[in-house]
């Protein structure tokens, strides 16, 4: 069940209805229960078999970090969710490579991907590797954890929502309220337009010049590149303010995941403001773990490679994924080794547009199914090869867009004398008829706009 449909839609009515009765009448639990029979609907409507394996990780996280003194069981909760997330995700990926490199027939098996499963592993690891350092407490209730780890609006496609800032919540009285409704569906229809209305339109450019990119001309190729770089950021930035709008209209907060990653100057900045939860995952239980930067500037370097490189891995059982991991790897390391002093306002500029171009190229390999592909993509612009022009206007609408929205947030950060520029939307008061009249030509103009082709949310593949 898609964000972007009208079985959601109807889905999240008939919850948040359900949800206010039951805060009126009954006790917090039967409103948990409630939540959390709703989020196994919402991830069965995808496949019902999914549910198993979801309540078959939770059941693991559960017992295995009660068992926090026994090192052997607790290592058994970090082995147990990678082991299935390994088999489901990267059986058939390591098979067919080991196969092609030594010439050897074999038959893959028919594996289907669980939905989200990268995202609420990930959790379910972070919960009982915290309780094991005894950074949050045990929860001895299992709906609970059941809650925090099938939570629908962060399920599938996240942000990864830490433990320690979920469980908390769900241990107050949280209550969907009007005011928190307000909030939430204005989030939530910002990350509607940036899904239906942008990054849905130029993925109908992008698929056909990646699909034949030997028959596009140079400058054609360019903007495709740069307009994937558009469309991941909207899409997936979009699909978290979804995620954040839908928590808040139920009493519950979400960190932000994204913060203008595109105005960074430099690549230790872009993965800070790029899916956070994620950079901070990996920070906080790979990076860190490794080592981080107490042992030394080479041990550093080869803990961000192999940070960066399994980060890669994650996002995708393709070798296209593990060298797009391995060069922002080698970039955070080349990063790490130069002097970061303050800059004038033309270095600045200097230092950002060569952040998005770098990134941008990086994308290339995120994007292509395969090194072929990525290679043609590659010398079509470099080569600058003739062929077909087009020059998509959806790709321009959103830079435009992109650049306002970036500009007014610039303003407003220095206003509030932030040391850095931070992202943030403008909400209006719901309560009056200036503002219910500007909401609801905004959701006008997303439906007049939208895409009406089905395109699926990018990170729902990982």
């Amino acid at each position: 069940m898609s964000f972007a449909s009208i079985d959601f839609l109807i889905f999240f009515i008939i919850l948040i209805i359900g949800t206010v009765i039951i805060q009126r009448h009954f006790s917090p639990r039967i409103k948990e229960i409630f939540l959390l029979i709703a989020s196994y609907f919402f991830y069965g409507y995808w496949d019902w078999r999914f549910c198993f394996l979801l309540l078959f990780i939770t059941v693991i996280s559960y017992f295995t970090a009660r068992s926090k003194n026994k090192k052997s069981i607790y290592i058994a909760g970090i082995i147990i969710p990678l082991t299935v997330l390994g088999f489901f995700k990267y059986f058939n990926f390591l098979l067919t490579s080991f196969t092609n490199l030594f010439n050897i027939d074999a038959i893959t098996l028919k594996i289907i991907l669980p939905v989200g499963i990268s995202f609420y592993t990930f959790q379910a690891i972070s919960y009982v590797i915290d309780v094991h350092r005894g950074k949050i407490e045990l929860e001895n209730d299992f709906i609970k954890l059941a809650l925090y780890l099938s939570f629908f609006p962060q399920l599938v496609a996240g942000p990864i929502v830490k433990a320690s800032d979920f469980l908390p919540q769900l241990r107050e009285d949280r209550k969907t309220t009007l005011n928190n409704t307000r909030y939430g569906i204005q989030l939530f229809a910002f990350g509607m337009f940036k899904k239906i209305v942008l990054a849905d339109h130029i993925s109908v450019f992008v698929d056909s010049v990646y699909s034949a990119p030997s028959a596009f001309s140079w400058i054609t190729i360019l903007l495709a590149t740069i307009s994937y770089s558009l469309q991941i950021y909207f899409d997936f930035s979009g699909y978290s303010d979804m995620a954040i709008g839908c928590a808040k209209c139920l009493g519950y907060d979400f960190n932000r995941n994204f913060n203008l990653p595109y105005i960074s100057q430099n690549i230790t900045e872009f993965w800070r403001r790029w899916h956070i939860s994620l950079s901070t995952w990996l920070k906080e239980y790979l990076y860190i773990p490794l080592g981080g930067n107490r042992k030394g500037k080479i041990r550093q370097y080869v803990n961000l490679f192999t940070t960066m490189l399994l980060g890669g891995l994650w996002h995708g059982a393709n070798w296209t994924f593990v060298f797009w991991g391995a060069i922002n790897g080698i970039a955070l390391c080349i990063d790490k080794m130069l002097p970061h002093k303050e800059k004038g306002i033309c270095k600045k500029i200097i230092s950002t547009i060569m952040t998005f171009a770098f990134i941008t190229f990086t994308w290339i390999f995120f994007r292509a199914d395969n090194f072929e592909t990525a290679w043609l993509i590659i010398k079509g612009i470099f080569t600058m090869q003739e062929g077909i022009i087009q020059l998509f206007s959806w790709s321009f609408i959103a830079l435009i867009l992109l650049a306002i929205s970036t500009i007014i947030a610039i303003i407003h950060s220095h206003k509030n004398g932030e040391k850095e520029v931070n992202g943030y939307y403008y909400t209006v008061d719901l309560k009056k008829t200036s503002g219910l009249t500007i909401f609801f030509v905004f959701i006008g103009l997303i439906i007049c706009l939208a895409f009406t082709g089905e395109q699926p949310f990018v990170y729902f593949q990982f």
